[in-house]
This record gives structure tokens, sequence and C-alpha cells, in this order.
């Protein structure tokens, strides 16, 4: 069951607004439902979030996207849609039971802190436990815990006023750990920080949802920051969801042309990784085989390098097809075998981390799991190929059009270095 849903979502402002939804049904535009003096700020969104997963909901600004998390703590009620949290459909709870789930299911983080600046840092942690009614020991040592995890051990008795604007966002989101709620709102959480500190900020919190498994529906208007943090986006325009998405998906498959236009000047190298461009070896080898199997299977696919695998898929080590050559004109039994210069990597690595251990070594990037299983390779000529922008391979193709995982102008059955 997911976390939270959203089905059919409007918000519309202005007198008789539930006129402007069947509008909009019907096909009218937002221009002319502002000739009306209505204002559609979200028009029919649907999504849903899993547990444990950063969904990130990306626009411009006026595109919806904080008018849409407002309606899914009800700071604003949506004028029609459902919006259900842990199986509660909360559009339609009393102001008793909208309090409850604010208390036990949501906490938020704003853009600009929203921290009271007449209590201290402990006390500004502790304020949602303070309003759940734990008593005074207790949720100061769960506020202790929570600054502790943002890296604010000790600071607990200053005031807000002493602190910088990235140690202020941190108490904002110490507070909201410290309430212990299961989803976490971020609305434009880190936008109002400079950029040194709002990419601390990023990693702060990969890190704690790597730690602690929140749901986390993250609102900004950064699309670096967007394909940085999130497991799916959902990327708005004039207050209609345009595409959800990985950022893969959305990079490699836009639905549109906005959305196209919108992710042109996106960094690659910095949202693909090493899972989206790997390829599996044409042929490997059996770490039992002699140097006659080796040389056999590489002129057979005319492989410049082959692996050498254990029967658990481990990486045994790499033998280059000069190396053979020689053993077999020596009539030697035993593989050449390399092992030290291999660049090991694994799934997740960005691109830009890639290029990097590419250059120590000539052998290609061998990617393994977490059991350190080989999953597959990148050669060189598959890295660059990954990160083209459009410019020509000088075959008629365009690099950003060649297929995940295939080297540009490279026959499928061919493996290259």
């Amino acid at each position: 069951m997911p976390a939270l849903e959203a089905d059919g979502v409007f918000k519309i402002f202005g007198r008789r607004p539930e006129r402007g939804v069947r509008a909009l049904r019907e096909g009218r535009t937002r221009e002319e439902l502002r000739s009306r003096g209505l204002t559609p700020a979200v028009i029919d969104a649907t999504f849903s979030v899993d547990p444990g997963e950063i969904f990130v909901v990306m626009g411009l600004s006026g595109s919806g996207k904080s008018t849409l998390i407002r309606t899914v703590n009800r700071l604003l009620d949506p004028t029609a849609g459902t919006v259900v949290i842990d199986g509660t459909d909360i559009s339609s709870l009393d102001a008793v039971g909208l309090r409850r789930v604010r208390r036990e299911k949501i906490s938020m983080v704003f853009q600009h802190f929203a921290l009271l600046p007449h209590r201290t840092v402990g006390e500004n942690a502790a304020y949602g436990l303070q309003v759940q009614g734990m008593n005074s020991s207790d949720r100061r040592a769960r506020a202790e815990q929570a600054l502790d995890m943002v890296g604010l051990k000790g600071w607990g008795a200053s005031m807000p006023s002493e602190l910088s604007g990235g140690m202020r966002q941190r108490v904002g989101l110490a507070r909201a750990l410290a309430a212990g709620t299961d989803i976490m709102l971020m609305d434009e959480a880190f936008s109002a920080l400079d950029p040194l500190i709002r990419r601390e900020m990023q990693d702060q919190l990969i890190d704690l949802q790597q730690r602690l498994d929140k749901t986390i529906l993250f609102i900004t208007h950064d699309l670096n920051e967007a394909m940085r943090l999130g497991d799916r986006i959902a990327m708005m325009r004039d207050g209609r969801i345009e595409q959800i998405g990985t950022a893969e998906q959305i990079l490699n498959n836009p639905v549109n042309n906005y959305v196209a236009e919108f992710v042109q000047d996106v960094d690659r190298t910095r949202v693909l990784t090493a899972a989206n461009v790997m390829e599996q070896p044409v042929a490997v080898l059996g770490s039992t085989s002699g140097p006659q199997a080796a040389h056999k299977l590489m002129r057979e696919h005319q492989l410049a390098w082959l692996l050498v695998v254990n029967r658990d898929r481990t990486v045994h080590g790499l033998v280059w097809s000069h190396d053979v050559a020689a053993a077999v004109r020596e009539g030697t039994d035993v593989l050449p075998l390399h092992r030290a210069e291999l660049p090991y990597t694994s799934p997740d690595t960005t691109l830009s981390d890639l290029f990097t251990q590419a250059a120590s070594s000539p052998a290609p990037l061998v990617v393994r799991d977490e059991d350190q299983r080989l999953v597959g390779v990148i050669p060189d000529v598959t890295l660059l190929a990954a990160m083209g922008n459009g410019q020509s391979n000088g075959n008629g193709q365009t690099l950003e059009n060649v297929p995940v995982g295939i080297p540009a102008g490279v026959d499928h059955g061919t493996e290259v270095r």
C-alpha cells in the first residue's frame, strides 16, 4: 500500500471554485477560468509515494508544486480529489482527526526554517513532541538524538539567532525527525541556502534516508537537485503533472517537448549511473580454463580482453589477447591473469565518478554487486557514448540516441575497448 496517494486533486482559488473543476474537466483552459475570476493552481494531480521513497515534485515558480504539497496535509483543502495517507482519506477528516494525522503521520520542513526565535535550538527540535504531549525529559532526549543525527550535537542550548542559515535548516530537519513521523514533507527546504551548504544538506538528507528509510515528498525548482535526490520525479507545469518517472526515464525518455527542453542542459554525468550504461560481457572464461580455451574464445569473438570468473560469478581476473597468444606459443597451462589493475565499481556509481576510475587503468570498468559478483562491464567507448549530448559519432547517429549500454557505432555482437 502506498504511504501517500493523491487521486484527481484540484485546487482552484476564487469564488465557486467547483465550477472551475467542471470547466477544466470539460476541456476549458486556465486562461478561460482566469477570465471568470478563478485561478487553477493544481489540476487533476494523481500520484502515489511508496514507503521509504523520496518522491520529488519539480517545477518552475507558479507551476503549482507548493500548492500541491499543502493539499497533502490540508494546509489547503483541495477543491476536488482525495489524498490518502497510510490508508486514511484525510480529505474527509474533521479538525480533530486532521490534527491527529499531522501529529502522528506527517512532519514538515519549510523553506525559511520556521523556527521559534524565542526558544532554544533544543526546544525548537522538541516542539512537535511538546504538541504531542510528551513529557519534558523524554522530548529533550529525543530532540538531542535528532540534533546529533543532523550534525548539531551540543548546540541544543543555543538560540536560533546564533546559527548560520545552514545550521538553522538542520534544526528544522531535526524537528521533523524528532517528531518520529514516517512521512516528511519538504517544501523548497534547501532553496534559501548557499550552493555549498545546499549540497551539504542534500548529502545529509541522502545519508539520513539510508539510515531511517523515511517517506519523503520533496518540492524543488532545481532540476539537478530533483535528479540527485529523487527516487522518482513528478514534472509540473501550469498546475498539471507532465511526467512521473525516475531521473533516468525523464532524462532519456521525455514525454513531450516541454520536458525535453527542461532537461536538455542537465549534467548527465551526475544523473546516469553505472547500472544505466553497463553491458553484459560478450563472453567470460571459467577460472579453471587454460590459455588454449581463452585463445579460442577471444578469436571467435574478436576480443582484446576477457574476464575470468569463478563459479559464484566473482571475478578471478582478466586476460589480454597478446598475453594469451604468448602463453599459447610458449605451451604453458597457466593463464596470464591480471588482477591488481582491475577497476571495480558498483551499479549506483555516477558517470562523473566513473571517469576518474576509468582513467586509472587500461582495463574496462568491472561492475559488481554488494556480494562482489559480476553484473556488467563498461568499456571506455561505452562510457564516452553515454555522456553524448547530440554530437555525431561519425556514422550518422547522434550519441544521445544510441541505446544505453551499446557503444555508439559498434555492432551489438562485438565487444571492444
